[in-house]
């Protein structure tokens, strides 16, 4: 598959677009699939532990991980 010129518009900036959007999907997937693969038993306390936070700690923990995500995709721009 051809890639398109970076800065590009219209068709070729729509399909560059999403081939990052679908890259980082499955680098994501690939990140999110290590734990249970490597230490299933340890993933699925880490997942019973969650289960048990109330919904303002589950709230500010996912608020703190995107900031983090914009930050370091700030930072590596």
């Amino acid at each position: 598959m051809r890639r398109a010129a970076t800065g590009g518009s219209g068709v070729r900036g729509g399909y560059l677009m999403a081939h990052e959007f679908f890259s980082a999907l499955a680098l994501m997937l690939v990140f999110e699939g290590i734990m249970p693969f490597i230490n299933p038993r340890h993933f699925r306390r880490g997942l019973l532990g969650a289960a048990s936070l109330n919904d303002t700690t589950l709230r500010s923990l996912g608020l703190l991980g995107m900031l983090t995500g914009v930050v370091i995709l700030t930072v590596s721009r």
